[in-house]
Protein backbone atom coordinates (compact mmCIF):
# COMPACT_ATOMS: atom_id res chain seq x y z
CA UNK A 1 0.00 0.00 0.00
CA UNK A 2 1.23 3.53 -0.74
CA UNK A 3 1.36 5.69 2.36
CA UNK A 4 3.16 8.61 0.69
CA UNK A 5 0.54 11.33 0.99
CA UNK A 6 2.06 14.74 1.71
CA UNK A 7 0.42 16.65 4.56
CA UNK A 8 1.51 19.67 6.55
CA UNK A 9 3.03 18.86 9.93
CA UNK A 10 4.52 15.49 8.91
CA UNK A 11 7.97 14.99 7.44
CA UNK A 12 7.71 12.70 4.40
CA UNK A 13 10.52 10.65 2.94
CA UNK A 14 11.55 10.96 -0.69
CA UNK A 15 12.26 8.05 -3.02
CA UNK A 16 15.89 7.88 -1.91
CA UNK A 17 14.77 7.32 1.69
CA UNK A 18 12.24 4.69 0.69
CA UNK A 19 14.69 2.79 -1.49
CA UNK A 20 17.19 2.81 1.37
CA UNK A 21 14.59 1.28 3.72
CA UNK A 22 13.63 -1.37 1.15
CA UNK A 23 17.29 -2.34 0.71
CA UNK A 24 17.77 -2.46 4.48
CA UNK A 25 14.78 -4.79 4.89
CA UNK A 26 16.06 -7.06 2.12
CA UNK A 27 19.48 -7.21 3.77
CA UNK A 28 17.94 -8.10 7.14
CA UNK A 29 15.72 -10.72 5.51
CA UNK A 30 18.85 -12.51 4.36
CA UNK A 31 20.41 -12.24 7.82
CA UNK A 32 17.30 -13.72 9.45
CA UNK A 33 17.29 -16.59 6.94
CA UNK A 34 20.90 -17.38 7.82
CA UNK A 35 20.07 -17.32 11.53
CA UNK A 36 17.10 -19.63 11.04
CA UNK A 37 19.10 -22.18 9.04
CA UNK A 38 21.95 -22.11 11.55
CA UNK A 39 24.53 -20.32 9.40
CA UNK A 40 24.67 -17.55 12.04
CA UNK A 41 24.95 -18.18 15.77
CA UNK A 42 22.98 -16.02 18.20
CA UNK A 43 26.19 -14.18 19.13
CA UNK A 44 26.84 -13.42 15.45
CA UNK A 45 23.22 -12.46 14.83
CA UNK A 46 22.76 -10.24 17.89
CA UNK A 47 24.48 -7.08 16.56
CA UNK A 48 22.65 -7.47 13.25
CA UNK A 49 19.20 -7.69 14.82
CA UNK A 50 19.91 -4.86 17.25
CA UNK A 51 20.80 -2.62 14.30
CA UNK A 52 17.24 -3.28 13.13
CA UNK A 53 15.53 -2.71 16.48
CA UNK A 54 14.97 -6.38 17.29
CA UNK A 55 15.56 -7.46 20.90
CA UNK A 56 15.38 -10.95 22.38
CA UNK A 57 13.29 -10.64 25.53
CA UNK A 58 12.14 -13.14 28.15
CA UNK A 59 9.41 -14.79 26.07
CA UNK A 60 9.80 -13.59 22.49
CA UNK A 61 11.46 -11.07 20.24
CA UNK A 62 10.55 -7.43 20.75
CA UNK A 63 10.57 -4.97 17.84
CA UNK A 64 11.11 -1.34 18.79
CA UNK A 65 9.74 0.97 16.09
CA UNK A 66 11.08 4.49 15.80
CA UNK A 67 8.59 7.35 15.95
CA UNK A 68 10.88 10.29 15.15
CA UNK A 69 10.28 13.08 17.69
CA UNK A 70 6.95 11.41 18.51
CA UNK A 71 5.06 12.49 15.37
CA UNK A 72 2.73 10.13 13.51
CA UNK A 73 0.25 10.56 10.68
CA UNK A 74 -3.11 8.81 10.71
CA UNK A 75 -1.90 6.40 8.01
CA UNK A 76 1.21 5.58 10.00
CA UNK A 77 -0.85 4.84 13.11
CA UNK A 78 -3.10 2.58 11.05
CA UNK A 79 -0.06 0.72 9.79
CA UNK A 80 1.13 0.22 13.35
CA UNK A 81 -2.31 -1.20 14.18
CA UNK A 82 -2.02 -3.52 11.17
CA UNK A 83 1.39 -4.76 12.38
CA UNK A 84 -0.04 -5.30 15.88
CA UNK A 85 -2.81 -7.47 14.42
CA UNK A 86 -0.75 -9.45 11.92
CA UNK A 87 2.61 -9.87 13.61
CA UNK A 88 1.96 -9.36 17.34
CA UNK A 89 -0.91 -10.12 19.71
CA UNK A 90 -3.12 -7.17 18.88
CA UNK A 91 -1.47 -4.41 20.88
CA UNK A 92 1.61 -2.21 21.12
CA UNK A 93 3.42 -0.43 23.95
CA UNK A 94 4.28 3.28 23.67
CA UNK A 95 7.51 4.15 25.46
CA UNK A 96 9.17 7.05 27.23
CA UNK A 97 11.29 7.67 24.11
CA UNK A 98 8.12 8.28 22.08
CA UNK A 99 8.59 4.93 20.31
CA UNK A 100 6.34 1.88 19.96
CA UNK A 101 7.31 -1.63 20.98
CA UNK A 102 5.79 -4.90 19.78
CA UNK A 103 6.53 -7.59 22.37
CA UNK A 104 5.57 -10.82 20.60
CA UNK A 105 7.33 -10.80 17.24
CA UNK A 106 8.28 -14.10 15.60
CA UNK A 107 11.81 -14.06 14.21
CA UNK A 108 10.77 -15.47 10.84
CA UNK A 109 8.18 -12.67 10.49
CA UNK A 110 10.39 -9.80 11.66
CA UNK A 111 11.49 -8.82 8.11
CA UNK A 112 7.84 -8.69 7.01
CA UNK A 113 7.03 -6.42 9.95
CA UNK A 114 9.93 -4.14 9.00
CA UNK A 115 8.73 -4.12 5.39
CA UNK A 116 5.29 -3.07 6.60
CA UNK A 117 6.87 -0.26 8.61
CA UNK A 118 8.78 0.90 5.54
CA UNK A 119 5.54 1.11 3.54
CA UNK A 120 4.46 3.86 5.94
CA UNK A 121 7.80 5.72 6.02
CA UNK A 122 8.61 4.11 9.37
CA UNK A 123 11.50 1.91 10.50
CA UNK A 124 13.34 0.55 13.52
CA UNK A 125 16.79 1.96 12.78
CA UNK A 126 18.79 3.34 15.70
CA UNK A 127 16.26 2.18 18.27
CA UNK A 128 18.97 0.03 19.83
CA UNK A 129 22.73 -0.30 19.84
CA UNK A 130 25.52 2.14 20.65
CA UNK A 131 24.37 4.89 18.36
CA UNK A 132 22.37 8.12 18.45
CA UNK A 133 18.85 7.02 19.34
CA UNK A 134 15.48 8.49 18.40
CA UNK A 135 15.52 12.24 19.07
CA UNK A 136 12.66 13.18 21.38
CA UNK A 137 10.84 16.46 21.79
CA UNK A 138 7.84 18.28 23.19
CA UNK A 139 4.62 16.44 22.36
CA UNK A 140 2.90 19.79 21.75
CA UNK A 141 5.55 20.98 19.27
CA UNK A 142 4.06 23.20 16.60
CA UNK A 143 0.88 23.63 18.60
CA UNK A 144 1.67 24.90 22.12
CA UNK A 145 0.64 28.43 23.01
CA UNK A 146 3.93 29.04 24.83
CA UNK A 147 6.17 27.78 22.02
CA UNK A 148 8.96 30.07 20.82
CA UNK A 149 10.60 27.79 18.23
CA UNK A 150 9.15 24.65 16.62
CA UNK A 151 11.61 21.96 17.79
CA UNK A 152 10.43 19.40 15.21
CA UNK A 153 12.42 21.19 12.53
CA UNK A 154 15.69 20.77 14.41
CA UNK A 155 14.79 17.28 15.61
CA UNK A 156 14.41 16.30 11.95
CA UNK A 157 17.74 17.92 11.13
CA UNK A 158 19.31 15.90 13.93
CA UNK A 159 17.64 12.74 12.62
CA UNK A 160 19.03 13.23 9.13
CA UNK A 161 22.48 14.14 10.46
CA UNK A 162 22.68 11.22 12.86
CA UNK A 163 21.17 8.43 10.77
CA UNK A 164 23.99 5.99 10.08
CA UNK A 165 26.54 8.72 10.75
CA UNK A 166 29.82 7.04 9.74
CA UNK A 167 31.73 8.34 12.76
CA UNK A 168 29.03 7.82 15.38
CA UNK A 169 27.52 4.44 14.48
CA UNK A 170 29.66 2.64 17.08
CA UNK A 171 29.79 4.94 20.08
CA UNK A 172 30.96 3.79 23.53
CA UNK A 173 27.28 3.49 24.51
CA UNK A 174 23.82 4.54 23.37
CA UNK A 175 23.32 8.28 23.02
CA UNK A 176 20.07 10.16 23.57
CA UNK A 177 19.16 13.70 22.50
CA UNK A 178 16.08 15.73 23.47
CA UNK A 179 14.99 19.15 22.28
CA UNK A 180 12.29 21.55 23.40
CA UNK A 181 11.16 24.89 21.99
CA UNK A 182 9.22 26.44 24.86
CA UNK A 183 10.34 28.00 28.16
CA UNK A 184 8.62 25.14 29.98
CA UNK A 185 10.76 22.06 29.46
CA UNK A 186 8.45 19.25 28.36
CA UNK A 187 11.24 17.07 26.94
CA UNK A 188 13.38 16.43 30.06
CA UNK A 189 16.46 17.96 28.41
CA UNK A 190 18.57 17.99 31.58
CA UNK A 191 18.58 14.20 31.89
CA UNK A 192 19.75 13.46 28.35
CA UNK A 193 23.18 12.94 26.85
CA UNK A 194 22.53 16.17 24.96
CA UNK A 195 19.60 18.44 25.82
CA UNK A 196 18.64 21.43 23.71
CA UNK A 197 16.40 24.39 24.46
CA UNK A 198 15.59 26.22 21.23
CA UNK A 199 15.04 29.95 21.73
CA UNK A 200 15.31 33.31 19.96
CA UNK A 201 17.84 36.09 20.26
CA UNK A 202 17.26 39.86 20.37
CA UNK A 203 16.65 40.06 16.61
CA UNK A 204 14.39 37.01 16.52
CA UNK A 205 17.16 34.69 15.35
CA UNK A 206 17.04 31.03 16.40
CA UNK A 207 19.63 29.70 18.83
CA UNK A 208 20.01 26.99 21.42
CA UNK A 209 20.85 26.52 25.06
CA UNK A 210 22.97 23.35 25.17
CA UNK A 211 23.15 20.80 27.98
CA UNK A 212 25.17 17.58 28.05
CA UNK A 213 26.08 14.76 30.38
CA UNK A 214 22.68 14.13 31.88
CA UNK A 215 21.14 10.72 32.26
CA UNK A 216 19.39 8.22 34.51
CA UNK A 217 20.19 4.53 34.95
CA UNK A 218 22.84 3.19 37.31
CA UNK A 219 24.35 6.64 37.92
CA UNK A 220 21.64 9.33 37.64
CA UNK A 221 23.07 12.76 36.89
CA UNK A 222 21.59 16.15 36.00
CA UNK A 223 23.30 17.53 32.91
CA UNK A 224 25.80 20.38 32.63
CA UNK A 225 24.98 23.53 30.70
CA UNK A 226 27.62 23.85 27.98
CA UNK A 227 26.36 26.99 26.33
CA UNK A 228 23.76 29.64 27.00
CA UNK A 229 23.61 30.45 23.28
CA UNK A 230 24.53 28.48 20.17
CA UNK A 231 23.64 30.01 16.82
CA UNK A 232 21.52 28.09 14.35
CA UNK A 233 24.36 28.18 11.82
CA UNK A 234 26.66 26.37 14.26
CA UNK A 235 24.04 23.88 15.42
CA UNK A 236 25.41 20.76 13.69
CA UNK A 237 29.07 21.65 14.08
CA UNK A 238 28.64 21.94 17.85
CA UNK A 239 26.76 18.62 18.00
CA UNK A 240 29.62 17.13 16.00
CA UNK A 241 32.14 18.53 18.50
CA UNK A 242 30.33 17.11 21.53
CA UNK A 243 30.01 13.66 19.93
CA UNK A 244 33.65 13.65 18.81
CA UNK A 245 34.90 14.36 22.32
CA UNK A 246 32.68 11.67 23.75
CA UNK A 247 33.53 9.14 21.02
CA UNK A 248 37.26 9.68 21.57
CA UNK A 249 37.31 9.71 25.37
CA UNK A 250 34.22 7.79 26.51
CA UNK A 251 35.26 4.66 28.38
CA UNK A 252 34.65 1.50 26.35
CA UNK A 253 36.19 -0.97 28.78
CA UNK A 254 33.23 -0.93 31.20
CA UNK A 255 29.66 -0.83 29.90
CA UNK A 256 28.48 0.80 33.13
CA UNK A 257 30.95 3.67 32.79
CA UNK A 258 30.69 4.29 29.06
CA UNK A 259 28.04 7.02 29.02
CA UNK A 260 28.90 10.66 28.42
CA UNK A 261 27.62 11.56 31.89
CA UNK A 262 30.50 9.56 33.42
CA UNK A 263 33.01 11.31 31.17
CA UNK A 264 31.69 14.74 32.20
CA UNK A 265 31.72 13.73 35.86
CA UNK A 266 35.22 12.31 35.76
CA UNK A 267 36.96 15.11 33.84
CA UNK A 268 34.86 17.85 35.42
CA UNK A 269 32.34 20.16 33.80
CA UNK A 270 34.80 22.98 33.14
CA UNK A 271 37.35 20.71 31.46
CA UNK A 272 34.68 18.98 29.37
CA UNK A 273 33.34 22.32 28.13
CA UNK A 274 36.90 23.38 27.31
CA UNK A 275 37.49 20.20 25.27
CA UNK A 276 34.23 20.62 23.36
CA UNK A 277 35.01 24.25 22.57
CA UNK A 278 38.49 23.29 21.39
CA UNK A 279 37.09 20.60 19.11
CA UNK A 280 34.43 22.99 17.87
CA UNK A 281 37.12 25.57 16.99
CA UNK A 282 39.01 23.05 14.86
CA UNK A 283 36.06 22.01 12.71
CA UNK A 284 35.85 23.48 9.20
CA UNK A 285 32.96 25.81 9.90
CA UNK A 286 31.66 26.04 6.34
CA UNK A 287 31.56 22.27 5.95
CA UNK A 288 29.26 21.90 8.95
CA UNK A 289 27.42 25.20 8.70
CA UNK A 290 23.65 24.74 8.79
CA UNK A 291 22.43 26.30 5.57
CA UNK A 292 19.33 28.52 6.01
CA UNK A 293 17.97 27.00 2.80
CA UNK A 294 18.11 23.55 4.38
CA UNK A 295 16.28 24.82 7.46
CA UNK A 296 13.65 26.50 5.29
CA UNK A 297 13.16 23.32 3.25
CA UNK A 298 12.56 21.25 6.36
CA UNK A 299 10.37 23.95 7.90
CA UNK A 300 8.12 23.67 4.86
CA UNK A 301 7.26 20.12 5.93
CA UNK A 302 6.07 21.47 9.26
CA UNK A 303 3.92 24.31 7.96
CA UNK A 304 0.85 24.99 10.07
CA UNK A 305 -2.29 23.12 9.05
CA UNK A 306 -5.03 25.13 7.33
CA UNK A 307 -6.54 26.56 10.49
CA UNK A 308 -9.75 28.56 10.14
CA UNK A 309 -11.08 31.50 12.12
CA UNK A 310 -13.40 30.21 14.85
CA UNK A 311 -14.93 33.21 16.64
CA UNK A 312 -17.46 31.12 18.59
CA UNK A 313 -15.42 28.01 19.36
CA UNK A 314 -14.25 29.11 22.79
CA UNK A 315 -17.77 30.01 23.86
CA UNK A 316 -19.08 26.68 22.52
CA UNK A 317 -16.47 24.83 24.57
CA UNK A 318 -17.30 26.83 27.69
CA UNK A 319 -20.97 25.89 27.36
CA UNK A 320 -20.16 22.21 26.91
CA UNK A 321 -17.91 22.30 29.98
CA UNK A 322 -20.60 23.94 32.09
CA UNK A 323 -23.19 21.39 30.97
CA UNK A 324 -21.21 18.22 31.63
CA UNK A 325 -19.11 17.67 34.77
CA UNK A 326 -17.29 14.59 33.42
CA UNK A 327 -16.30 16.48 30.28
CA UNK A 328 -15.18 19.41 32.42
CA UNK A 329 -12.85 17.15 34.41
CA UNK A 330 -11.35 15.80 31.19
CA UNK A 331 -10.84 19.26 29.70
CA UNK A 332 -9.20 20.48 32.91
CA UNK A 333 -6.64 17.66 32.92
CA UNK A 334 -6.31 16.28 29.40
CA UNK A 335 -5.89 19.37 27.23
CA UNK A 336 -3.16 21.91 26.53
CA UNK A 337 -3.54 25.51 25.26
CA UNK A 338 -3.01 25.98 21.52
CA UNK A 339 -1.23 28.82 19.74
CA UNK A 340 -4.13 29.17 17.30
CA UNK A 341 -7.29 30.82 18.69
CA UNK A 342 -10.23 28.44 18.69
CA UNK A 343 -8.07 25.28 18.84
CA UNK A 344 -6.76 23.07 21.63
CA UNK A 345 -4.53 19.99 22.05
CA UNK A 346 -6.24 16.88 23.43
CA UNK A 347 -4.28 14.31 25.43
CA UNK A 348 -5.37 10.70 24.95
CA UNK A 349 -4.73 8.89 28.22
CA UNK A 350 -3.26 5.40 27.86
CA UNK A 351 -3.61 4.97 31.62
CA UNK A 352 -7.08 3.55 32.33
CA UNK A 353 -7.59 2.59 35.95
CA UNK A 354 -6.09 -0.86 36.39
CA UNK A 355 -4.64 -0.83 32.87
CA UNK A 356 -1.09 -1.21 31.60
CA UNK A 357 0.56 2.20 31.15
CA UNK A 358 1.37 2.93 27.51
CA UNK A 359 -0.47 -0.02 25.97
CA UNK A 360 -2.93 0.44 23.12
CA UNK A 361 -4.83 -2.22 21.21
CA UNK A 362 -4.92 -2.39 17.43
CA UNK A 363 -8.57 -1.28 17.54
CA UNK A 364 -7.68 1.72 19.70
CA UNK A 365 -4.83 2.68 17.39
CA UNK A 366 -7.15 2.50 14.38
CA UNK A 367 -9.75 4.58 16.19
CA UNK A 368 -7.23 7.25 17.23
CA UNK A 369 -6.07 7.39 13.61
CA UNK A 370 -9.66 7.96 12.50
CA UNK A 371 -10.13 10.72 15.09
CA UNK A 372 -6.89 12.39 14.02
CA UNK A 373 -7.97 12.28 10.39
CA UNK A 374 -11.35 13.80 11.19
CA UNK A 375 -10.47 16.26 13.94
CA UNK A 376 -6.68 16.91 14.05
CA UNK A 377 -5.38 17.38 10.51
CA UNK A 378 -4.13 13.77 10.44
CA UNK A 379 -1.59 14.38 13.22
CA UNK A 380 -0.91 12.28 16.32
CA UNK A 381 1.84 12.70 18.89
CA UNK A 382 3.41 10.20 21.29
CA UNK A 383 4.42 11.65 24.67
CA UNK A 384 7.31 10.58 26.86
CA UNK A 385 4.66 10.08 29.55
CA UNK A 386 3.34 7.17 27.44
CA UNK A 387 0.18 8.92 26.29
CA UNK A 388 -0.97 10.18 22.88
CA UNK A 389 -1.97 13.66 21.72
CA UNK A 390 -4.34 14.99 19.07
CA UNK A 391 -2.52 18.31 18.66
CA UNK A 392 -4.94 20.45 16.62
CA UNK A 393 -8.58 20.04 17.69
CA UNK A 394 -11.22 22.71 17.20
CA UNK A 395 -12.63 23.73 20.56
CA UNK A 396 -16.17 23.45 19.23
CA UNK A 397 -15.48 19.81 18.26
CA UNK A 398 -13.71 18.82 21.47
CA UNK A 399 -16.87 17.42 23.06
CA UNK A 400 -17.34 15.03 20.13
CA UNK A 401 -13.70 13.94 20.41
CA UNK A 402 -14.15 13.30 24.13
CA UNK A 403 -17.27 11.22 23.53
CA UNK A 404 -15.44 9.10 20.96
CA UNK A 405 -12.44 8.59 23.24
CA UNK A 406 -14.67 7.73 26.18
CA UNK A 407 -16.27 4.95 24.17
CA UNK A 408 -12.78 3.55 23.50
CA UNK A 409 -11.69 3.68 27.18
CA UNK A 410 -9.20 6.39 26.20
CA UNK A 411 -10.68 9.33 28.07
CA UNK A 412 -9.51 8.74 31.63
CA UNK A 413 -9.22 12.32 32.97
CA UNK A 414 -6.02 11.67 34.88
CA UNK A 415 -3.16 13.33 33.02
CA UNK A 416 -0.67 14.73 35.53
CA UNK A 417 -2.26 12.95 38.48
CA UNK A 418 -1.08 10.09 40.68
CA UNK A 419 -2.60 7.50 38.29
CA UNK A 420 -0.86 8.90 35.19
CA UNK A 421 1.92 6.43 35.96
CA UNK A 422 5.01 5.87 33.85
CA UNK A 423 6.06 2.21 33.91
CA UNK A 424 8.47 0.11 31.90
CA UNK A 425 7.47 -3.46 30.86
CA UNK A 426 9.54 -4.84 33.75
CA UNK A 427 9.89 -8.52 34.52
CA UNK A 428 6.72 -9.39 32.62
CA UNK A 429 8.71 -8.95 29.39
CA UNK A 430 12.24 -7.64 29.85
CA UNK A 431 15.21 -9.96 30.29
CA UNK A 432 17.12 -7.21 32.13
CA UNK A 433 14.46 -6.56 34.78
CA UNK A 434 14.77 -7.54 38.43
CA UNK A 435 11.11 -7.06 39.32
CA UNK A 436 7.69 -6.46 37.86
CA UNK A 437 6.60 -2.91 37.11
CA UNK A 438 3.25 -3.38 35.38
CA UNK A 439 1.38 -5.06 38.29
CA UNK A 440 2.69 -2.42 40.70
CA UNK A 441 1.36 0.31 38.41
CA UNK A 442 -2.00 -1.45 38.17
CA UNK A 443 -2.32 -1.84 41.93
CA UNK A 444 -1.43 1.80 42.56
CA UNK A 445 -3.83 2.94 39.86
CA UNK A 446 -6.64 1.00 41.51
CA UNK A 447 -5.73 2.25 44.99
CA UNK A 448 -6.01 5.88 43.88
CA UNK A 449 -8.83 5.35 41.38
CA UNK A 450 -11.23 7.87 42.94
CA UNK A 451 -11.06 11.00 40.79
CA UNK A 452 -11.96 13.35 43.61
CA UNK A 453 -9.04 11.98 45.58
CA UNK A 454 -6.67 12.24 42.61
CA UNK A 455 -7.59 15.88 42.11
CA UNK A 456 -7.22 16.63 45.80
CA UNK A 457 -3.71 15.13 45.79
CA UNK A 458 -2.90 17.40 42.87
CA UNK A 459 -0.09 17.23 40.28
CA UNK A 460 2.24 14.33 41.00
CA UNK A 461 4.53 12.16 38.87
CA UNK A 462 4.78 8.51 39.88
CA UNK A 463 7.34 6.56 37.86
CA UNK A 464 8.22 2.86 38.07
CA UNK A 465 11.25 0.97 36.71
CA UNK A 466 11.82 -2.76 36.86
CA UNK A 467 15.60 -2.40 37.03
CA UNK A 468 18.41 0.10 37.46
CA UNK A 469 18.42 0.93 33.74
CA UNK A 470 15.53 3.27 34.61
CA UNK A 471 13.40 2.92 31.48
CA UNK A 472 10.52 4.06 33.70
CA UNK A 473 12.39 7.26 34.68
CA UNK A 474 11.91 6.52 38.38
CA UNK A 475 14.76 8.85 39.35
CA UNK A 476 12.81 11.92 38.18
CA UNK A 477 9.42 10.98 39.56
CA UNK A 478 8.08 12.98 42.49
CA UNK A 479 7.61 9.44 43.77
CA UNK A 480 9.94 6.93 42.14
CA UNK A 481 9.80 3.16 42.49
CA UNK A 482 12.71 0.90 41.49
CA UNK A 483 12.43 -2.87 41.39
CA UNK A 484 15.37 -4.75 42.91
CA UNK A 485 16.13 -8.42 43.47
CA UNK A 486 16.82 -9.59 47.02
CA UNK A 487 17.75 -13.27 47.04
CA UNK A 488 15.21 -14.04 44.32
CA UNK A 489 12.41 -11.92 45.81
CA UNK A 490 11.00 -8.71 44.37
CA UNK A 491 11.66 -5.62 46.47
CA UNK A 492 11.16 -1.97 45.63
CA UNK A 493 13.27 1.06 46.50
CA UNK A 494 11.31 4.29 46.94
CA UNK A 495 12.66 7.74 46.03
CA UNK A 496 11.06 11.14 46.62
CA UNK A 497 11.50 14.60 45.14
CA UNK A 498 12.53 13.87 41.56
CA UNK A 499 11.67 16.13 38.64
CA UNK A 500 12.38 16.12 34.89
CA UNK A 501 11.31 19.72 34.27
CA UNK A 502 13.11 23.05 34.40
CA UNK A 503 13.87 22.35 38.07
CA UNK A 504 15.28 18.90 37.27
CA UNK A 505 16.35 16.89 40.31
CA UNK A 506 17.18 13.29 41.13
CA UNK A 507 14.94 11.78 43.80
CA UNK A 508 16.22 10.89 47.27
CA UNK A 509 16.07 7.31 48.57
CA UNK A 510 13.64 7.12 51.50
CA UNK A 511 15.02 4.02 53.16
CA UNK A 512 15.40 0.25 52.76
CA UNK A 513 13.57 -1.41 49.87
CA UNK A 514 10.14 -2.83 50.64
CA UNK A 515 8.61 -6.12 49.46
CA UNK A 516 6.15 -6.29 46.58
CA UNK A 517 3.12 -6.74 48.84
CA UNK A 518 3.92 -3.54 50.77
CA UNK A 519 4.53 -1.08 47.91
CA UNK A 520 0.97 0.16 47.58
CA UNK A 521 0.59 0.74 51.32
CA UNK A 522 3.93 2.56 51.47
CA UNK A 523 2.90 4.93 48.68
CA UNK A 524 -0.42 5.43 50.46
CA UNK A 525 1.42 6.49 53.62
CA UNK A 526 3.68 8.84 51.65
CA UNK A 527 0.64 10.52 50.13
CA UNK A 528 -1.04 10.87 53.52
CA UNK A 529 2.10 12.41 55.03
CA UNK A 530 2.21 14.90 52.16
CA UNK A 531 -1.43 15.85 52.63
CA UNK A 532 -0.88 16.39 56.35
CA UNK A 533 2.10 18.67 55.65
CA UNK A 534 0.80 20.49 52.59
CA UNK A 535 0.34 24.24 52.77
CA UNK A 536 -2.23 26.09 50.69
CA UNK A 537 -1.51 25.85 46.96
CA UNK A 538 1.39 23.42 47.27
CA UNK A 539 1.80 20.30 45.16
CA UNK A 540 3.69 17.21 46.31
CA UNK A 541 7.08 18.34 45.02
CA UNK A 542 6.78 21.77 46.62
CA UNK A 543 5.80 20.26 49.95
CA UNK A 544 8.66 17.78 49.85
CA UNK A 545 11.21 20.45 49.01
CA UNK A 546 9.99 22.64 51.84
CA UNK A 547 9.57 19.96 54.50
CA UNK A 548 12.47 17.71 53.49
CA UNK A 549 12.88 13.98 53.79
CA UNK A 550 12.70 13.70 57.61
CA UNK A 551 8.91 13.70 58.16
CA UNK A 552 8.40 11.13 55.41
CA UNK A 553 11.18 8.87 56.64
CA UNK A 554 10.10 9.13 60.28
CA UNK A 555 6.48 8.36 59.52
CA UNK A 556 7.36 5.42 57.28
CA UNK A 557 9.69 3.93 59.87
CA UNK A 558 7.06 4.39 62.57
CA UNK A 559 4.50 2.55 60.45
CA UNK A 560 6.88 -0.30 59.54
Amino acid sequence: MDMAVTRAGIYHYDEFDREFLRERVAEFRGQVARRLDGALTEDEFKPLRLMNGLYLQLHAYMLRCAVPYGVLSSDQMRQLAHIARKYDRGFGHFTTRQNLQFNWIKLEEAPDALAALAEADLHALQTSGNCIRNVTTDEFAGAAADEIVDPRVYAEILRQWSTLHPEFSYLPRKFKIAITGAPTDRAAIQVHDIGLLAKRGPAGEVGFEVWAGGGLGRVPIIGTKLREWLSEADFLSYMEAVLRVYNALGGRENIHKARIKILVRDVGAARFIEMVEQEFATLPREKFRLDPAVVAGIQAHFASPPFVVLPNAEADLARAVSDNAAFADWVAHNTNPHKQPGYISAIVSLKPIGGIPGDATDAQMDAVADLAERYSFDEIRVTHYQNLVLPHVRQDELFAVWQALDALDLATPNVGTVTDIIACPGLDYCSLANARAIPVAQLLSERFADLKRQYDIGPLTLNISGCINACGHHHVGAIGILGVDKKGEEFYQITLGGSAGNDATIGDIVGPAVPYDDVTDVVERIIRIYLSLRQTGENFLQTYRRAGMAPFKDALHAAA
